[in-house]
C-alpha cells in the first residue's frame, strides 16, 4: 500500500484525459488506480496504472455501480476519487446516498447538474453579471414554434447533450419539425454568436483557480470534441472562468465553451463539469500535482506544441480535408501536431487504442449509433428523468 493520501482513483479510463491525468499523478509519486466500464480502455494499458477495475455501467446500473465503487475504495485504500467524464454525475449521486471513505474531487450533484444544464448555466452566468447570449428554454412544441420565425439567427441544442450532438446551427424553419422538446427532454434556442470559439479547461479548489488552459480546436470529430488543438491566451476568458469558479466555490475539474467576439468580449456558451483536452497542455507532473492535490500555487500549461490524436485525425480530419479541398492544411497539421498519447517510456497506450476503438465500434454496431455516441452511452447524464427511464 502507498502512504496515506497517496492512492488516487481515476475514473473514466476510456478517455485520453484519464490516461494523461494518470501519468501526471504517477509521475508525482501517487499510486494510481483506474476504473471504468469497458474491458479495454486505453489508460489501463499505461505503466502509470497500478491496477484497473472494471465497473458496472452507471447509467444503466446505478446501484451496482455505487456499490462497486464503494467496495473498490475499501479494497484499494483510496482516499481521493477524480472523475474525468460524465460518470462524475453518477459518482456525485453515489456520494449523496452513502458514506464513502474517500473524497470526491467534484462538487455536489445539484451544482454539477446546474452547470451542465445548458439553460441553467446561462442563467447562472447572468446572475453573476456576465454578458451572455440570449438563451431560451424549449419544453414543448409550442415553445419551438414561438421561435420558428427566428430560426436562422439561433442555435438549437438539447439541454442535456455532449459532443455537439443533435445541434441545429441556424437551421431553416422546417428543420424544427424534427425536434420534440418536453419537460423531460428540454432544448435551448441560443442566439448564434459570431467570433472565435475558445475552449477552457480549469481545475479549482474551493473557488480558487489552480490550473487553466485555453485553446482552440482546428479539427474536430464532426462538430464535437477537438482532435487537433492549439493553445491561446485570452485575459477576458481567464477572468470569466475565475469569476464562475469563485462564485460557485468550485472544487474539481471544469470546462467551458466560450466565444471571443470581434469587439473583444468573451461570452459563455456552455459548461461541462469534467476534464477536456486542455489537460494535455500540462506535463510537469510535480507542479501539477502540487497545485491540484496539495493546494500549491496555480500551475500554468507547459506545452506549446499543438496536440492531436493521429488515429482520430485519419478517421475524422482526413475526410473533412477531402470535402473542403484543404489537404495541404491537413498535411501540415499532421506534421506539426504532437500525438497526445505519446509519453516517454510508456508506449503501450498508443497500441491499446486499436482494441479500445474496436470495443466502441462493436457497441456502435450493436446499438445502431455513431462511434461518438457509443463512446459515452453507458456513462451519459441526461438528468434524473433519464436514469428513471432506463
Amino acid at each position: 500500500m502507498a502512504p496515506p493520501g497517496q492512492t488516487v482513483l481515476i475514473t473514466g479510463a476510456r478517455a485520453p484525459v484519464a490516461l494523461h491525468l494518470a501519468r501526471l499523478l504517477d509521475g508525482a509519486g501517487r499510486r494510481v488506480i483506474l476504473a471504468d466500464t469497458p474491458a479495454w480502455p486505453i489508460a489501463a494499458a499505461s505503466k502509470a496504472c497500478a491496477r484497473y477495475h472494471r465497473l458496472p455501467p452507471p447509467r444503466f446500473e446505478p446501484q451496482a455501480y455505487a456499490e462497486a465503487v464503494e467496495a473498490l475504495i475499501r479494497s484499494e485504500g483510496i482516499e481521493l476519487v477524480i472523475p474525468t467524464c460524465e460518470e462524475v454525475f453518477h459518482l456525485a449521486m453515489a456520494w449523496r446516498g452513502r458514506a464513502m471513505l474517500a473524497r470526491l474531487f467534484a462538487p455536489g450533484i445539484e451544482l454539477l447538474a446546474e452547470v451542465h444544464n445548458k439553460h441553467a448555466f446561462i442563467r447562472l452566468a447572468e446572475r453573476l453579471g456576465l454578458a451572455v447570449p440570449e438563451t431560451v428554454l424549449l419544453q414543448s412544441t409550442a415553445d419551438a414554434q414561438a421561435v420558428r420565425g427566428r430560426s436562422r439567427e439561433l442555435v438549437f441544442k438539447p439541454v442535456w447533450s455532449r459532443f455537439a450532438s443533435h445541434v441545429l446551427l441556424r437551421p431553416t424553419p422546417d428543420f424544427l419539425d424534427a425536434i420534440a422538446p418536453s419537460p423531460a427532454t428540454p432544448w435551448v434556442a441560443q442566439r448564434f454568436v459570431d467570433g472565435e470559439e475558445i475552449s477552457a479547461y480549469a481545475v479549482a479548489r474551493a473557488g480558487r483557480l489552480k490550473a487553466l488552459a485555453l485553446y482552440r480546436s482546428l479539427y474536430r470529430a464532426g462538430r464535437g470534441a477537438g482532435i487537433f488543438f492549439e493553445r491561446v491566451e485570452d485575459q477576458a476568458a481567464r477572468e470569466l472562468v475565475e469569476r464562475i469558479v469563485a462564485a460557485t466555490a468550485w472544487t474539481g475539474q471544469i470546462s467551458f465553451d466560450l466565444m471571443h467576439q470581434p469587439d473583444g468580449r468573451v461570452l459563455p456558451l456552455e459548461c461541462n463539469p469534467r476534464a477536456v483536452s486542455g489537460l494535455h497542455f500540462f506535463r510537469d507532473a510535480a507542479r501539477f500535482a502540487d497545485a491540484v492535490l496539495e493546494d500549491g500555487p496555480e500551475v500554468a500549461p507547459d506545452v506549446t506544441t499543438p496536440q492531436t490524436v493521429w488515429l482520430a485525425m485519419w478517421i475524422y480530419g482526413l475526410p473533412a480535408a477531402l470535402r473542403s479541398g484543404a489537404l495541404g492544411r491537413f498535411r501540415k497539421a499532421m506534421r506539426d501536431g504532437q500525438e497526445l498519447l505519446d509519453w516517454p517510456g510508456d508506449p503501450a497506450p498508443v497500441k491499446a487504442q486499436w482494441a479500445a476503438l474496436a470495443e466502441i465500434a462493436a457497441v456502435a454496431w450493436r446499438q445502431g449509433i455513431s462511434l461518438q455516441a457509443a463512446s459515452t452511452r453507458d456513462i451519459e447524464w441526461n438528468g434524473l428523468d433519464d436514469l428513471l427511464e432506463v
